[in-house]
């Protein structure tokens, strides 16, 4: 039996975390969502997440910052950026550290799904 990917989602957001999550449930896969990067890093997923979607600007942690702690602790995980205000030294910065994708906010859930797909089938190894 296959089993099914984790996708965990941070965002400060309620509203952007909530239908992402929705979205993301709705390709059948598990999803957890975490308002913080502090919330995600203090949980069981932190172990067991298949690919990760984060917003870049939020509170105490940005995702650029949560993208280098987990480089730096030699944990690998696909990770989508999304972010309401689009700064090309950011994207840049967020892609060179190994993101697969950066999604402006809003973003159109079949660009979402894309990115989706190719984390997946990276951690595949496809």
């Amino acid at each position: 039996m296959t089993q099914v990917p984790a996708i965990s989602i941070i965002d400060d957001d309620d509203s952007v975390r909530a239908s992402t999550g929705r979205l993301v449930r709705s390709l059948g896969l598990i999803t957890h969502t975490f308002a913080s990067a502090k919330d995600f890093l203090d949980s069981p997923q932190l172990t067991g997440t298949s690919c990760l979607i984060v917003d870049v600007q939020m509170p105490a942690m940005t995702g650029i910052e949560l993208q280098d702690l987990l480089r730096s602790q030699g944990r690998s995980v696909a990770m989508i950026f999304i972010s309401a205000l689009p700064d090309k030294s950011i994207k840049a910065r967020a892609l060179e550290g190994g993101a697969l994708c950066f999604l402006n906010k809003p973003f159109q859930p079949a660009a979402l799904i894309e990115c989706i797909n190719v984390a997946l089938s990276r951690c595949n190894g496809n």
